[in-house]
């Protein structure tokens, strides 16, 4: 049940956002273990100057930060498997590696709510503990 959320500093067309959404999406399913139609994706494109990042003047950006909120329990290597499926698939879709910055927010099922109702009071369907 992660979160997702992709902010980028330039425009692409809807099916290179599709791709990018899909690219870590499909992260997310290789490393965390979670079902493929567990999809809770957001993306967002800001003009250069509501996003400062340091890009040297005239330099192509491509700059991506994907924030993921998900429920703690993944061990450092299902994280460290994470963040090296993100890049090399939006690699793929032709997102530089030195461009992508992932942020990993972790917080206990009892912190999250859907339905009326604390995910810690209800089957995920998948295991957090990978």
């Amino acid at each position: 049940m992660p979160s997702s959320l992709i902010e980028v500093r330039r425009s692409y067309t809807s099916d290179e956002e599709v791709a990018i959404m899909d690219a870590v999406h499909a992260a997310l399913v290789a490393a965390f273990k979670i079902p493929d139609d567990d999809r809770f994706i957001r993306f967002a494109c800001y003009e250069p100057h509501r996003m400062v990042n340091g890009l040297a003047a005239g330099q192509e950006d491509y700059y991506t930060r994907v924030t993921i909120d998900c429920f703690a329990g993944r061990s450092l290597d299902a994280k460290r498997n994470l963040y090296r499926e993100i890049v090399e698939r939006l690699e793929a879709v032709g997102i530089p590696r030195d461009g992508v910055s992932i942020l990993l927010r972790e917080s206990p099922p009892e912190n999250w709510g859907a339905g009326g109702q604390a995910a810690s009071d209800y089957e995920l369907g998948f295991d957090i503990n990978v």
